[in-house]
């Protein structure tokens, strides 16, 4: 009898094994994000460790010499007089800016979330001044204020209002920086704001006037409850610019009258660009690096916990 032989498998071909493809994951991952990382590290990283480092020294710009005196400058700092209106114009500032731009932001962008007439043209026109240099932005607004010949006097005039001392008065001049950051961020919250608004389902927006719903109760039950992920982008975003802002401080009140206009982010420069002192305006950079972090840690750890994404 003749026996029956079962025909022969063709080879099977093995793909690369998973040391193989974990290689190669780990190679594309070096090749993509190496370089950012390495510029991370040369340019974020370094510098901040170079300025721990200098806040523990007695070092003038440009000086050969430096001596190590561990939390000397912290100390001076936060025993100085002038370190409680520091941070107490660091607060009104920074409180000003951002629920000023909120508010500000989101009623603008109700309103250019309308169906008018030449809305895209006042969109483009409501942003410009985002990207405009805060230096020009800061000697434009100089003008506007002046007290005897600004605009704003003018307008003042016609309501029969005397203008205020902008530039000479201390409580005055706080407010005049913090309407120049407002107007010029103000297209920015109102971007992302509209952005938000267009997000929203309609079908939603329907089906409350079908229930007999008003206008302010649809806003305030459904718009800003899925708005909330936005606010919460906004609200990181416009706090860390505010406790970082300095440009339209340096162009229009240089910190004062009498340190008024003095924040923490501008005191860095005074200390170390005018004065000279590197190692304690280094301290005053990481105290403010302190502050920013954990103002952004108490933001994610428990303002996060009440946003709903959808």
């Amino acid at each position: 009898m003749s026996t029956l032989t079962a025909p022969a498998r063709p080879a099977t071909r093995r793909g690369p094994g998973r040391r193989t493809i974990r290689l190669r994951t780990y190679l594309a991952f070096l090749l993509l994000a190496g370089p950012n990382v390495a510029l991370l590290l040369i340019f974020v990283y370094r510098p901040l460790l170079e300025s721990l480092y200098l806040s523990t020294l007695q070092w003038n710009l440009g000086s050969p010499d430096a001596r190590f005196i561990g939390l000397g400058n912290y100390v001076e700092w936060f025993t100085a007089p002038g370190t409680g209106t520091v941070l107490a114009t660091t607060g009104v500032f920074t409180v000003a800016t951002v629920g000023g731009s909120l508010v500000l932001g989101l009623a603008l962008a109700l309103l250019l979330n309308r169906r008018l007439r030449g809305r895209s043209a006042a969109r483009t026109v409501v942003f410009a001044p985002y990207v405009l240099s805060g230096v020009a932005v800061g000697m434009l607004w100089l003008f506007m204020f002046d007290p005897r010949y600004g605009l704003v006097a003018s307008g003042l005039g016609m309501l029969g209002l005397p203008s205020p001392q902008w530039y000479t008065t201390s409580p005055w001049a706080l407010v005049m920086i913090i309407v120049v950051y407002l107007w010029k961020n103000l297209g920015y919250v109102a971007l992302i704001y509209l952005a938000g608004l267009q997000a929203v389902p309609a079908e939603l927006r329907q089906a409350a006037a079908l229930d007999g719903a008003s206008t302010v109760r649809t806003f305030r039950s459904i718009v800003l409850p899925l708005l909330a992920p936005t606010t919460f982008f906004l609200l990181v975003t416009t706090l860390l610019s505010s406790l970082q802002s300095f440009d339209i401080i340096q162009a229009m009140t240089q910190g004062g009258p009498l340190g008024s206009t003095t924040t923490l982010m501008y005191q860095i420069y005074q200390e170390g660009f005018v004065t000279g002192r590197a190692g304690y305006a280094s301290a005053v950079a990481t105290i403010l690096f302190v502050l920013l972090l954990a103002v952004t840690v108490v933001q994610l750890r428990f303002v996060e916990r009440k946003v709903h994404y959808a």
